[in-house]
C-alpha cells in the first residue's frame, strides 16, 4: 500500500535499532511531528534527546494525513468561548496561530522541501450551514480583528472551486499546506544536525522507574534508554503501552487518494486558488492539490478496524461526489493511516508523573498541534509550565466503555454523523 508521499520523499535518512544502555537527559517515544519536532526544541536548548520509533520515521499520521496545517484548534471559537470564557479561548486562538507560524519558520529555518503553499477553503455542503460560516467570519472580525477570512456565497463559488457541490464557502487566507512526510524528513534533519539520536525499528515494550528511583527506564527487544524525562509521542499508534491515557482517544483510520497528475487546465479548475479545502461534513471531505498537480483527496468512512481492500476505489466515490469531471481520471496512490481523536476534539496533554509527560489527541489536526507540542513540552521542561499546563488543564472525558467498548460507541456515533451528513 503504497503512499504518494512515500513515493515522493526527499531521501529519508535511515536509523539503526537501539541495542544495549543508553543515557539521556530526555528520552522521546514515537518519531512522528510530536517526537520530533519535541526532540529538535530540546535538543536546540542543550538537551540530549534519544528518539525511540517501533517502525521507521514518519510511519504513522505523520507521513500519511492530508497535509493541512490550520489556523485555530479543532473546536470553533465560539464554542471556546462559550466554554471556557475569553481569557482561555483568546490564549488558544493566538496559540493556534502560532502553531502554523512554527511551522512556517521550521521550514524557512531549516530550508525544508515541502511543497509549502498558502491558504484553505472550507465549504458548506448543506445550505443550512452557511450562516454558521457567516457568522464564524464576523466573529472572528469582531473579538479578535482577524481579517484574514471572507466569505464567499453560493453565487461566487466559480471563484474558488468548480463544483456544485457546495452552497457557500469561507476563504481564510491565514492556513497553509504541504508535503507531510518532507517536512517530517525535514525536521528530522535538523534534528540530527542538532545532535538528536534516533533508533528506528526499536518497540518499546514497557517502562519505569530506574534503579535510582530518579530515572526513568524505557527498555525495547534489545536495548534501554535510562533517562531524566519521558515524552510519550505515540498518539493513535499507542496500544497499551500506557494503559492511565490510552482510554481517552480513540485510534480512528483515514483514507487517502492521489490522482494522476492533472494538466494545468484542469487543476486550475479543481483548485481556481490553490489551496487545500475541506467540508462541513463531520466525516470531513479534505482534499489539496500537491506539488505536481495531482489532486490529494481524503475521504469516506468505515467502521471496521481494518482498511478497506480498495481504498483507491473506496475513496475515489467521493472524490467523484465534488468533482464528477474527474471520472475518467487515473487514481495512482490509495493509502490509509490511523489518527486519533478525542471526545471533545481538543489535543490531550499532561504527565503521567513528574518526569513522563505525554501529547495526544490531535483529531484531525495534527500537522500545525503536533509541531507545536514539541514547541511547549520544550518550554516545559525548561521550567516554563504556564503554556503547556493551560494545555494539560482543558477538560478531557475517557471515551465510554474503555478501550474495551469503545470502539464500537464510537461506529453507532459515526454512523448517526454519516446519516446526518446525508440530510
Amino acid at each position: 500500500m503504497s503512499s504518494y508521499y512515500s513515493a515522493s520523499a526527499n531521501k529519508p535518512q535511515s536509523f539503526q535499532a537501539l541495542a544495549g544502555d543508553q543515557n539521556a537527559d530526555i528520552c522521546v517515544i514515537g518519531a512522528g511531528y510530536t517526537g520530533i519536532s519535541s526532540a529538535l526544541h530540546l535538543a536546540e536548548r542543550g538537551y540530549k534527546v534519544i528518539v525511540i520509533e517501533a517502525e521507521t520515521v514518519g510511519f504513522g499520521a505523520s507521513g500519511r494525513n492530508g497535509g493541512h496545517v490550520g489556523i485555530g484548534q479543532r473546536q470553533d471559537q465560539q464554542y471556546l468561548e462559550d466554554k471556557f470564557g475569553h481569557e482561555i479561548a483568546s490564549t488558544l486562538w493566538y496559540m493556534g496561530l502560532e502553531a502554523v507560524d512554527t511551522v512556517k519558520e521550521l521550514i524557512q529555518k531549516h530550508r525544508i522541501k515541502c511543497d509549502l503553499k498558502h491558504g484553505n477553503v472550507h465549504f458548506a455542503h448543506r445550505a443550512k450551514y452557511t450562516h454558521e460560516l457567516e457568522e464564524e467570519v464576523a466573529f472572528l472580525h469582531d473579538h479578535y480583528g482577524f481579517d484574514q477570512m471572507e466569505y464567499v456565497p453560493k453565487e461566487r463559488l466559480s471563484e474558488v472551486i468548480n463544483s456544485d457541490a457546495y452552497h457557500g464557502a469561507v476563504v481564510d487566507r491565514a492556513s497553509k499546506h504541504l508535503h507531510p512526510l518532507n517536512f517530517l524528513l525535514g525536521m528530522v534533519e535538523a534534528a540530527t544536525k542538532a545532535g538528536v539520536v534516533i533508533y528506528e525499528n526499536s518497540r518499546v515494550i514497557s517502562y519505569g522507574d530506574a534503579p535510582n528511583g530518579r530515572q526513568v527506564a524505557v527498555k525495547t527487544t534489545q536495548g534501554q534508554v535510562t533517562a531524566n524525562e519521558m515524552i510519550l509521542a505515540c498518539n493513535g499508534y499507542i496500544e497499551k503501552l500506557e494503559p492511565k491515557i490510552n482510554g481517552y482517544i480513540m485510534p480512528i483510520n483515514n483514507f487517502v487518494l492521489a490522482t494522476e497528475p492533472l494538466s494545468d487546465e484542469l487543476a486550475a479548475q479543481i483548485a481556481p486558488l490553490d489551496t487545500s479545502m475541506s467540508d462541513s461534513r463531520f466525516v470531513i471531505n479534505y482534499w489539496k492539490l500537491s506539488g505536481d498537480n495531482r489532486l490529494i483527496f481524503g475521504g469516506g468512512e468505515n467502521y471496521r478496524r481494518g482498511f478497506p481492500s480498495d481504498i483507491k476505489g473506496f475513496v475515489r466515490k467521493y472524490m467523484l461526489q465534488v468533482y464528477p469531471q474527474l471520472a475518467d481520471t487515473n487514481i495512482d496512490y490509495g493509502w490509509g493511516g490511523t489518527l486519533a481523536i478525542t471526545l471533545n476534539r481538543l489535543p490531550h496533554f499532561g504527565r503521567v508523573q513528574d518526569n513522563i509527560w505525554y501529547m495526544q489527541g490531535y483529531s484531525g489536526h495534527g500537522v500545525p498541534t503536533a509541531t507545536f507540542a514539541g514547541k511547549l513540552i520544550a518550554e516545559a521542561i525548561s521550567g516554563k509550565l504556564e503554556r503547556f499546563d493551560l494545555m494539560a488543564n482543558l477538560p478531557t472525558t475517557k471515551f465510554p466503555g474503555g478501550t474495551l467498548l469503545r470502539w464500537p460507541g464510537m461506529v453507532t456515533g459515526m454512523l448517526y454523523y454519516a446519516l446526518r451528513d446525508r440530510i
